[in-house]
């Protein structure tokens, strides 16, 4: 009976945490939940009635009378959680698990389904346990404490609760701090769209070899099996992106969605070639779960040692001429920086098709699987918005592009999404005007947008009106700074 108990202890220390961190961060847990295919309009009393459920069985746990209930509630739960990854699993999405709150967040992926099925076995032995025989009681023991005992437990509570407290304050100074950031970098942009660049005054750091070098000798295998050397890095007559990473760093967990988006959208324009210094099967788990190409295991880290990336995540662009086009780029925001510099049109070159031009005739499948002629739009400017689930920016605007959606109440031009992700993963989304879908990108292609987030205005004649413009600021500037409708029919 002593190993029934010690299975209660472990499934009850595991839902309380779970349950309490899921409450402290409710927001996160509700897009965990429509990430796994919640209905929006329910995710928000499920963001608190799952949390409360853990709670209400790490407590049913502890008591001798209610052990039995608390262990079939935790086998209930478990079975729950690992039926919604497996299934999420299986039709190819890996959305984030929220296990821990914003202790512990990662990707849902087939080890958080085994972690899951080592706590289902414990249940089914502390379930078993209560069934065969009485269990044993985790809490009646305080009764038998002598004084000096009882208060020692007694400070030792305070002392954990407020480990907790301060815990969890220094979690929620974090999150105001990553909102200060966001708000500064907005400050920045509106100042840099009236002509002020904050950034022009800072500079990478000047890490690793100096532009110029040529690039050394090395020889590598990508997980694939092909080979990765100094010398096909340049037969594509494209930069490259040479990106040193790791499958267990978490600022790179964040990065990789990211580069992916960068591999598929833009490798008419760069090509990028992951490092990981994880294990051989490690890398190739991230590789096929992300999608990855060019991913090879620097298990040894040689290849880091050889170009100088002193951490992960690291990045350095290679010329096509073979030599070192910059200095290497450490953390993700200067590798961010530097393939934009890569990727931002050339200077005074405005993106997009000329104006007045007739938007391409394309025809494209609806969310609901109706097919749509973009000829069918006209009669009412349209801002078509080329947008990608899994695109790290695309979510950087998502909670305001959905409050101006609906706020916009037919006095902006309409707004038509064309999602480059799948159907389930374009649906979570919850846009409520109308979404097309565009796997291939073709659309984005058409109009000479060349990622995501993207916008364009065409008018009420079908009609280019705008430039393509790039970036969640950018975006919103346009869907709240574009004409009304009777204007641009009347600018025309």
């Amino acid at each position: 009976m002593v190993f029934v108990l010690i299975a209660r202890l472990v499934l009850a220390a595991v839902f309380a945490v779970a349950g309490a961190t899921k409450l402290a961060d409710r927001a996160g847990t509700r897009k965990a939940v429509v990430a796994f295919g919640a209905p929006e309009r329910i995710a928000g009393a499920l963001a608190i009635a799952l949390p409360l459920a853990e709670l209400t069985v790490a407590g049913l746990l502890l008591p001798a009378p209610t052990a039995l209930v608390g262990a079939l509630g935790a086998l209930a739960l478990l079975a729950l959680f690992s039926g919604a990854i497996a299934v999420s699993l299986a039709r190819g999405k890996s959305p984030d698990c929220h296990c821990f709150g914003q202790l512990h967040s990662a990707p849902a992926n087939w080890k958080t389904l085994a972690r899951n099925g080592v706590l289902l076995v414990i249940a089914v032995v502390a379930f078993a346990g209560s069934v065969v025989q009485e269990p044993l009681s985790a809490v009646g023991w305080i009764g038998n404490l002598a004084g000096a005992e009882l208060v020692a437990l007694i400070v030792s509570g305070v002392a954990l609760a407020v480990l907790t407290v301060g815990a969890y304050a220094f979690l929620s100074l974090m999150r105001s701090y990553g909102q200060v950031l966001t708000r500064l970098d907005r400050v920045e942009a509106a100042l840099t769209r009236t002509g002020l660049d904050l950034e022009s005054e800072l500079e990478a750091p000047e890490i690793g070899l100096a532009p110029g070098t040529p690039l050394p000798f090395f020889a590598a295998r990508a997980v694939g099996g092909e080979e990765i050397s100094q010398t096909n890095l340049a037969e594509s007559g494209l930069p490259t992106l040479l990106l040193f990473t790791s499958p267990h760093c978490s600022p790179c967990a964040s990065l990789m969605p990211t580069v992916a988006e960068w591999q598929r959208e833009h490798a008419d324009v760069l090509s990028i070639v992951v490092a990981s210094s994880g294990s051989p099967d490690d890398v190739r788990d991230e590789a096929d779960e992300l999608r990855l190409a060019n991913v090879l295991a620097d298990t040894d880290g040689r290849l880091a040692e050889l170009l100088e990336a002193n951490g992960t995540p690291s990045a350095v662009l290679i010329a096509p001429d073979g030599t070192i086009g910059s200095w290497m780029a450490s953390g993700s925001d200067w590798i961010e920086q530097l393939v934009g510099q890569v990727l931002e049109p050339r200077q005074g070159e405005e993106q997009g098709l000329p104006l007045g031009t007739d938007a391409p005739a394309l025809e494209l499948p609806s969310i609901e699987g109706e097919t749509v002629s973009l000829e069918s739009l006209r009669g009412r400017d349209t801002l078509l918005l080329f947008w990608n689930p899994d695109c790290g920016y695309c979510r950087s605007m998502h909670d305001d592009l959905l409050a101006w959606e609906a706020s916009a109440n037919g006095v902006h031009p309409r707004l038509v999404v064309v999602s480059s992700g799948d159907a389930e993963s374009t649906r979570a989304e919850a846009f409520q005007s109308l979404v097309l879908l565009d796997e291939e990108f073709a659309a984005g292609n058409a109009f000479d947008a060349n990622g995501t987030p993207m916008a364009v205005l065409v008018d009420a004649d079908g009609r280019i009106a705008s430039p393509v413009v790039a970036g969640a600021e950018e975006v919103l500037a346009m869907a709240a700074g574009a004409p009304e409708p009777e204007e641009a029919r009347a600018r025309g």
